[in-house]
């Protein structure tokens, strides 16, 4: 019997995370299609980190469901995920500081040629054929990325925005249906953010992306659907233009009440510029 292919590649229904008597997320809803480019925005403490966490197999809900697939997901570790086409980066980069570049892009593709977690670092049942086979498509990310000529090097000697392609190589080098960036703007200049950009772009033509980020004008820029985080709940959901137009949105952002967002009763834009701050106090 035929089946159908499922209409999202994630999903998250009803998640709910509970820290003891905090509430970090209550009831959320999400849902990230093929080859598109979801943002998760919010206010700082809106919950953002904790559901990225969740999708990324690192925190598990209190209540609700996560599907990949329509299936529930492979496993609990990173490199479950890894295994099944879901690849994510860190705020703090999480490269290894003694391992050179090339080794560091390499573990990103180890799925690739069926080795267990770090099995490239201890060296146990990897084929010659297989490391070789595993450096080559490193050394192609690192090209792709533009940081090719540092392969040699130890992550800790070079500039902050080249780790970031570093981290970005090895994220992708394993071509996963689902890339999950966890603030990758963070320290950059604005040429590389413009150039980061155009990256995003650039992976929805391979895979999903889901996209937590402070930066508004560039969430704004590359994404074709944003959620909005406030308080644990989604507040707001579409397009960026429905996202920026929503009042709801301005009174987290802002402090403005929503009846009071616009004085003539039309839509009011979210300030790019706000880099998810709430203005009405400090963010739990």
């Amino acid at each position: 019997m035929k089946t159908t292919a499922p209409e999202h590649l994630l999903r998250a229904d009803g998640v709910t995370v509970r820290f003891g008597g905090l509430t970090a997320l209550d009831d959320v809803g999400l849902h990230v299609a093929p080859g598109s480019v979801v943002g998760l925005i919010g206010p700082n403490g809106a919950g953002k980190t904790t559901l990225f966490n969740v999708l990324s197999g690192v925190l598990r809900p209190t209540a609700g469901t996560i599907s990949w697939k329509g299936e529930p997901p492979p496993g609990r570790r990173t490199h479950h995920l890894a295994k099944a086409g879901i690849a994510r980066t860190f705020q703090g980069l999480n490269l290894f500081p003694m391992m050179p570049v090339i080794a560091n892009v390499m573990v990103g593709a180890d799925r690739l040629a069926g080795g267990g977690p770090f099995s490239l670092i201890s060296g146990l049942g990897r084929h010659h054929k297989d490391e070789g086979e595993l450096r080559e498509r490193a050394m192609a990310a690192l090209e792709r990325f533009g940081v090719a000529e540092y392969a040699s090097r130890l992550p800790g000697t070079l500039p902050y925005g080249v780790q970031k392609q570093v981290a970005l190589a090895r994220a992708c080098v394993g071509e996963p249906e689902l890339l999950l960036l966890d603030e990758p703007a963070g320290g950059l200049s604005g040429q590389q953010m413009n150039d980061l950009a155009e990256q995003i772009r650039g992976f929805s033509r391979d895979m999903a992306v889901v996209l937590v980020e402070h930066h508004m004008d560039l969430v704004m820029d590359v994404c074709d659907h944003i959620f909005v985080l406030d308080f644990g709940k989604v507040i707001s959901a579409g397009t960026p233009a429905e996202v920026q137009a929503d009042p709801a949105v301005a009174q987290a952002y802002l402090g403005t009440p929503a009846d009071e967002a616009s004085t003539d009763g039309g839509p009011v834009a979210v300030d790019p510029g706000l880099n998810g701050t709430r203005r009405n106090g400090a963010a739990r």
